[in-house]
């Protein structure tokens, strides 16, 4: 597994559900968007961006462009998804360039397992930065999770699109 593959996953899933959605597939692809889309900058903001502040030259004004990029990311609610990706992808190539493939993969390692425990739907009201996120988010998850099984709520790509007996 290469380091940093977690944030590539959820970027070409985020362009993925982002065509679907303009093709009109599937109603519930709105949802699984907004979902994917909050699990992503959840575990971004919980590890990708505390590391590339305190690892790169220039991380924390990228950082700061970024944040401020996730910000009308959010308010479009996963349509604006270009720059995000743009500015994400700079990052991760000066990571990936200025740092060892063993710390990459702890940090893919440790943006999976916030991506999991994530909250499914946007909370602006939450902290955004560590510590307090690394506590808050995961407890709001469980809360989410819920909401979205007592409703039905499709918030996985997976479920959209089940895997293919080949």
């Amino acid at each position: 597994m290469s380091g940093l593959a977690a944030v590539e996953e959820d970027h070409h899933l985020l362009l993925q559900l982002r065509w679907r959605l303009e093709s009109g597939a599937d109603r519930r692809i709105r949802g699984v968007l907004v979902a994917t889309l909050a699990r992503h900058l959840s575990a971004a903001r919980q590890y990708l961006y505390p590391a590339a502040r305190r690892l790169l030259p220039d991380g924390p004004a990228a950082v700061d462009r970024l944040a401020a990029c996730d910000v009308a990311l959010l308010h479009s609610g996963g349509l604006e998804v270009a720059e995000h990706l743009r500015l994400c992808g700079a990052l991760l190539a000066q990571l990936r360039a200025s740092r060892p493939a063993d710390e990459l993969v702890r940090l893919d390692n440790r943006m999976r397992i916030a991506r999991e425990a994530a909250p499914s739907r946007p909370h602006p009201g939450l902290p955004r930065t560590p510590p307090l996120n690394k506590i808050m988010d995961p407890v709001v998850g469980v809360v989410d999770k819920v909401r979205d099984a007592v409703t039905g709520r499709t918030t996985w790509p997976e479920d959209l699109w089940p895997a293919r007996n080949v």
